[in-house]
């Protein structure tokens, strides 16, 4: 066989996955599974970066998902009432440092507009009377089963950066924002509120902690003299996601021992912060 032949009976693997990539878009139509392979020979050949891949991976996911996966329960929602008056709630918007604040009517299970933070600045020197139902806006009421894409598009087309998602009864279940749907995408997004401490154990009061979800499992130990190193698992995150036996979302808590530990911040890939409450016998 010559070397031409032989060329041509073995293609280039860059080639193999860039025909199998044409074959895909022009062909049949198949399963995502069957492209995400593809995509993943594209990484690993170092012809598609890291980076790409995941966001490519969060935007066919965010497809598949719908708002109830990545809402904010309502238990956890910072809402300010609609007859409260600026005076009242200023220290909270100070604060939580949120940019908008769902507004409540009788309890959280309804919500009847949202509060800008930048639309109290006018009034915070000069009128500190001024009521919440003269400031709010209208707000953007969504189904739990409103798929993410959809509703990405339709946070660009309206402007809004929050949707309060409700259930089959029109009972406020949580919130969404624009950045919630975003994470999912590129992944977590700080912004000048979130911790930026290097530290990964930090103190923030009596018993009280935070703790990064990459702190090695056997740094937990050395602070705390515990016992949790197990090989299942290298940091506190996969300790976490261990003893709970799935990925948890935000909100979620665990007790081991006398350690209540609550998720801050996560996503649907990972755990990113944890805060550890150390319970006395008559809080377990």
């Amino acid at each position: 066989m010559s070397e031409e032949s032989s060329h041509l009976s073995h293609p280039s693997p860059q080639k193999s996955w860039i025909s199998r990539l044409s074959q895909f878009l022009s062909g049949e139509p198949q399963d995502q599974d069957d492209l995400l392979e593809i995509l993943k020979e594209a990484r690993e050949k170092h012809v598609l970066g890291s980076d790409a891949f995941m966001m490519i991976e969060g935007v066919m996911r965010v497809s598949q998902m719908r708002a109830r996966d990545i809402m904010v329960p309502r238990i956890q929602m910072v809402v300010v009432p609609v007859d409260a008056q600026l005076r009242t709630i200023l220290p909270l918007v100070l604060e939580h440092g949120h940019s908008r604040f769902p507004v409540i009517e009788d309890d959280r299970s309804t919500v009847v507009g949202v509060l800008l933070a930048k639309d109290l600045l006018p009034h915070a020197l000069t009128d500190l009377d001024v009521s919440v139902e003269d400031l709010m806006r209208p707000v953007s009421v969504i189904p739990e089963s409103k798929r993410l894409n959809v509703l990405l598009k339709e946070f660009r087309t309206n402007r809004n950066h929050m949707a309060i998602v409700v259930d089959e009864y029109g009972t406020a279940a949580g919130l969404v924002t624009i950045e919630d749907v975003l994470e999912q995408i590129v992944g977590e997004i700080e912004d000048e509120h979130d911790q930026v401490d290097e530290d990964s154990i930090i103190q923030r009061g009596d018993n009280e902690y935070t703790i990064k979800a990459l702190t090695p499992i056997e740094e937990l130990d050395d602070y705390f003299s515990t016992k949790f190193a197990s090989d299942e698992y290298d940091t506190v995150g996969g300790f976490i996601v261990t003893q709970l036996g799935h990925l948890p979302k935000k909100g979620e808590k665990v007790v081991i021992d006398r350690f209540r530990f609550e998720v801050l911040r996560a996503d649907s890939r990972r755990i990113y912060l944890l805060k550890l409450k150390i319970l006395d016998a008559g809080n377990r």
